[in-house]
């Protein structure tokens, strides 16, 4: 059940309860994130070891505990660098636990791992995933840890602070003799059951008395027979610290099934054990102890949660309550009020803003530019240097503000958001000390708000850890969450006061280094994950190496010569980033204006200017990946640059009808592309493509339909944009001049002359091995001759033209076969081809209309022999084919 550590073989239990194999690694992503305002570590859950974090975290701040194991050395202990040589003696247990202390005191973590620990312990992801009893594990571990600590000076560790004496004593009623047998103990175990609290269970355990009577009689060894008498039980010794099992699980034998006792059962804070020892004879402070521990349980007997309640003893933590913040807030503020009129508070100001806010959280990005707004200056100039930087601050005041679970978005706890009264000004609080980041590497201690009676109690729940008062342990008295181990310490048991508040307390230098080194690489890799996070990459278009023509901006050079990159942190503000471009650009003279680029097919195109210097880059929204453009805000190599959405450039494609026609068969396009701005007229696109009269037609249907309709565009649509009659860019228009005209109905407003289905096929190059994965779209319709496609597509692979004479296009089926050739003298439609179909450029002729296209195999395994091909006559005998695929096959017959 728990593995080598409790050297019992569990074999039988089923594999099938659990995850199978090792458990995968995690990624190396985040690293983990620091401590929060308690300064306290959590431990982190494996999947089921909420009971053996607890009480590693009772054994932590039992301070007597840690520093005693501290004091073991290597040369006790050996060291876990050397735990792989055969002949090392290594106390692998205690070293580890060294650790993890040194880690839960010192590493600036939110929680520790304790698999190192575990897999001291010989656990195995099995074990981790399995809850288990943490009075047991108590017990045992305690086992462990004495077995580990054999022949060294900690050899009495565990009995020194935890062992303890009970007396059973029988009173002979008649001789008076004492029977009596010693029990020793390092916990007790106390009855819940019908009992109303602590107190009451030890008073029937060493109180109260057994009688031997009546039938029920008691064999004296004095008297040699059977007697009155009586039995009871006394504490003789107690130990330094007392642990206190609570049988909160018991058994139905009606029911035949356990339960957990759920009733209530109080315990004190402080108890005067006197009462329930055998001497009683010395000082009442000899017998005062100290609640400092609750380990409690969660749900039913059958599974659960624990978490401990914790006093922190030295006060390593920063125990601070909202109520106790908010009070202790308001009166430093009065006392600042009086003292630094002239200073501003931030605090208000920003409560006063969210407090306002309908929604419950707003960016915090949007925070600093309502606070730009509300003060008429940014929070960089106002508050940065005292208070350093906006989210930063608000994280340090996780009391008031609270951000959601991606940190982008912060608001108001309920309780300010209800109780707080804005003030516009701002005055309400005056200048608060800031409260700093725990010091890590030095000895300055952090300022604390401590309760009156200076109690710190905390909540330690796995990986979180949070401040809770004294009177909160009473809740815990009864229900499914309620106490299930008290821990408690003698009151004479004082710390020295250089303990207060100072985790490096007793730490050997050994493990101090180690952990100094440990949070200079956490910096490190938070530093390195903060930029990876945070950074964005510009790609900076610097207008010297541009120029203006047709519609849009191209590089005078190659495009990796007019762009400069730039990597900044997107919580920088603009000011930053023109500053880091300044840097970049030492010879830069005049005004700098960043502007939003993006390329298009026309080229690259401007729109909204960088303004606002105090925003962060988040804020206005620029992503990773960007395009800016760096010019003087006016123009670019003397041409003036319309910017902004209303001005992007369209790329049309223009076609026209041609004079002649290659193929002799179906109606040819010439084809051309030109640019137009988006604000555009139709009337200048018209005025600019058929200067001497004509009119423009458009494609009106989706690209899914069988044919397409060219509509007219009619007068009174000249007077709108190119946007207005929905023109993008890759749209095609027909130019039809004065001769072309009677092919349109005027009164419909379409074509009636031909019906054209203009869009485009692919053409696969299968002639050049090199080129074989190249595709090339070409422009055509249902009437367009595959003679002319054949030649568009030779030109676009840039081959040579005399490859005409020597090839032909094939059908290239679903999967990947080449078809048929296709007749030269087809058009689109008679070839039964669809628009977007895929063509194969393949060498060889293709058959005439006097001819057919055979596919033949060799062999009688369809699936293994290989295909062949031959074109014959349509008048061919079946001889002679069978001669001609004789021949292609290379066989005799």
């Amino acid at each position: 059940m728990f593995g080598d550590l409790f050297e019992e073989d569990f074999s039988f239990i089923s594999n099938n309860h659990f995850g199978k194999g090792k458990k995968s690694k995690p990624r190396d992503l985040e690293p983990p994130p620091p401590r929060d305002f308690t300064n306290l570590s959590g431990i982190k859950n494996q999947g089921g070891t909420c009971y053996l974090n607890s009480l590693l975290q009772t054994l932590l701040f039992t301070p007597e505990f840690r520093e005693a194991l501290f004091s073991l050395g290597p040369e006790e202990l050996g060291s876990l660098d050397d735990s792989s040589k055969p002949d090392a003696k290594v106390r692998i247990i205690p070293l580890q636990l060294q650790r993890l202390f040194a880690q839960l005191l010192l590493l600036d973590q939110q929680a520790a791992s304790t698999t190192d620990l575990t897999e001291s312990f010989g656990w195995n992801s099995h074990e981790e995933m399995r809850q288990h009893d943490v009075q047991e594990l108590n017990r045992i571990l305690f086992s462990a840890l004495e077995t580990s600590l054999v022949g060294t000076s900690g050899h009495d560790l565990i009995k020194r602070l935890y062992h303890g004496i009970v007396v059973n004593q029988i009173v002979c009623k008649e001789c008076k003799n004492i029977s009596e047998r010693q029990e020793d103990f390092l916990d007790l175990t106390v009855a819940v059951k019908g009992v109303a609290g602590l107190e009451e269970a030890l008073w029937n355990m060493y109180v109260e008395e057994e009688y031997f009577e009546n039938e029920n009689l008691y064999r004296c060894g004095a008297c040699d027979k059977l007697v009155e008498a009586s039995k009871s039980a006394k504490l003789r010794k107690l130990p330094p610290f007392l642990t206190i099992s609570l049988l909160r699980f018991n058994f139905d034998f009606e029911k035949c099934e356990r339960y957990k006792e759920t009733s209530c059962y109080t315990f004190p804070i402080q108890i005067n054990l006197r009462p329930f020892c055998e001497q009683t004879e010395m000082d009442d402070s000899e017998y005062m102890y100290e609640l400092f521990s609750v380990i409690i349980h969660k749900g039913g007997c059958y599974g659960g949660h624990y978490h401990v309640y914790i006093r922190d003893v030295d006060e390593l933590g920063n125990w601070q309550l909202q109520e106790e913040e908010d009070r202790l807030i308001e009166d430093m503020a009065l006392r600042d009020n009086e003292n630094a009129k002239e200073v501003e508070n931030p605090l208000a100001v920003l409560k006063g803003i969210l407090s306002e806010e309908e929604s419950k959280q707003i960016p915090v990005d949007q925070l600093g530019q309502k606070l730009l707004e509300k003060k008429g200056m940014s929070w960089n100039k106002k508050y940065r240097k005292q208070y350093g930087a906006l989210r930063k601050y608000l994280q340090n005041h996780p009391h008031i503000f609270q951000f959601s679970p991606d940190e982008n978005k912060v608001g108001l706890k309920e309780k300010h958001k209800l109780l707080f009264k804005s003030d516009s000004q701002g005055q309400g609080l005056q200048s608060l000390p800031q409260k700093n980041d725990v010091q890590w590497h030095s000895e300055k201690k952090p300022t604390r708000l401590r309760d009156s009676s200076g109690r710190h109690w905390f909540d330690l729940n796995d990986s979180k850890v949070q401040p809770i008062k004294e009177m909160d342990i009473e809740k815990q008295f009864q229900g499914k969450e309620s106490a299930y181990m008290l821990f408690y310490r003698k009151s004479q048991l004082k710390r020295p006061p250089e303990a207060r508040g100072n985790p490096r307390y007793q730490i050997p230098e050994r493990l101090l280094n180690e952990m100094n080194a440990a949070n200079t690489e956490l910096q490190k890799k938070r530093a390195e994950w903060d930029s990876a996070n945070n950074g964005i990459d510009l790609h900076l278009h610097l207008s010297s190496c541009y120029k203006f023509h047709n519609g849009a901006l191209h590089p005078s050079l190659t495009w990796k010569e007019g762009v400069a990159d730039l990597t900044i942190d997107r919580r920088k503000t603009l000011g930053d980033l023109r500053q880091s471009v300044f840097q970049m650009l030492e010879s830069w003279e005049g005004d700098m204006i960043l502007s939003i680029a993006k390329p298009l097919p026309a080229g690259l195109h401007l729109y909204q200017t960088l303004d606002g210097d105090e925003l962060t880059l988040d804020c206005i929204g620029l992503a990773d990946g960007a395009d800016i453009f760096v010019w003087n805000g006016k123009e670019v190599g003397g041409t003036k640059v319309m910017t902004g959405a209303d001005h992007e450039p369209v790329v049309i494609n223009v076609l026209r009808l041609a004079e002649y026609n290659e193929g002799g068969k179906g109606q040819h396009f010439t084809e051309s592309q030109h640019v137009f701005s988006c604000s555009a007229k139709l009337g200048d696109l018209r005025r600019a493509l058929a200067p001497s009269g004509g009119i423009i037609l458009k494609n009106g249907s989706g690209a899914d339909k069988e044919a397409k309709n060219w509509e007219v565009f009619l007068e009174e649509d000249m007077k709108e944009t190119v946007k207005g009659v929905g023109l993008m860019d890759g749209c095609s228009v027909l130019i039809l001049d004065s001769h072309d005209q009677s092919f349109v109905n005027m009164s419909s407003g379409n074509l009636t002359a031909f019906t054209y289905d203009i869009s485009w096929l692919q053409v696969k190059n299968f002639c050049r091995t090199q080129d074989e994965e190249k595709h090339v779209k070409i422009t055509a319709t249902i009437e367009t001759v595959m003679s002319d496609i054949k030649m568009k597509a030779i030109r676009e692979f840039q081959l040579e033209e005399e490859l005409a004479n020597d090839s032909c296009l094939r059908p290239v089926s679903g999967n990947g076969k080449l078809l048929s050739p296709v007749p030269e003298d087809y058009t689109v439609k008679e070839a039964e081809l669809k628009m977007g179909s895929l063509l194969g450029l393949c060498h060889g002729k293709a058959p005439t209309s006097t001819q057919l296209f055979l596919y033949f195999i060799v062999g009688s395994d369809q699936n293994t022999s290989p295909e062949m091909e031959i074109v014959v006559e349509e008048t061919a005998s079946v001889k002679e084919c069978l001669n001609l695929m004789l021949e292609k096959s290379g066989l005799s017959g």
